[in-house]
């Protein structure tokens, strides 16, 4: 019987999806992103929401657990001494699944698969706090003073620009890791 045997087949044999497997799963620890066809993305997605969840657990019995993927002894110390950390306050949902252009051998629907940045959000979110708590007004500060740093602030536009090339940025890295 089949019973909760269901994952994909990728049209491989066991062994060569289990070295599949490791092998996407190493190189997403080690460049904390990789670009393949959308369905390995899709799962690898659970295998490495395991993984983060055996690193952030941090015992004996995780490490050796995550050893039989990754087959690595400096992969499994960076996975629960460096990526597994920025998960410590959230549960679920490490990773996120970007759909971008089709390859243009066959046409295959390539996706991004990343960590998601736990920490960065939780930086961005006091950084905003923080930012909010300076613009309120400061009884000690003078009617010049206001006006020179209302005119500082307009002097510093958002630029589309900058954001595009932020973009490339991201995508251009990809391009190395393959």
């Amino acid at each position: 019987m089949r019973h909760r045997k269901k994952s994909e087949k990728f049209s491989r044999s066991r062994a060569q999806r289990k070295a599949l497997v490791k092998s996407l799963l190493r190189s997403l620890v080690i460049y904390d992103r990789i670009l393949t066809t959308e369905s390995k993305a899709k799962a690898m997605r659970a295998w490495a929401d395991k993984l983060i969840t055996w690193g952030k657990k941090g015992t004996l019995h995780e490490r050796r657990l995550s050893y039989r993927l990754l087959e690595d002894h400096d992969l499994v110390k960076r996975l629960f001494e460096e990526v597994a950390p920025r998960f410590k306050t959230v549960s679920g949902g490490y990773t996120r699944v970007l759909k971008v252009e089709p390859r243009k051998g066959d046409g295959a629907q390539m996706s991004l698969l990343e960590f998601t940045k736990a920490s960065a959000i939780k930086k961005k979110t006091k950084l905003a706090k923080a930012k909010v708590a300076k613009e309120t007004p400061d009884p000690t500060d003078t009617p010049k003073k206001a006006k020179a740093k209302d005119s500082q602030k307009i002097s510093q536009p958002k630029d589309k620009k900058q954001f595009i090339k932020g973009v490339k940025k991201i995508f251009k890295k990809d391009n190395k890791n393959k």
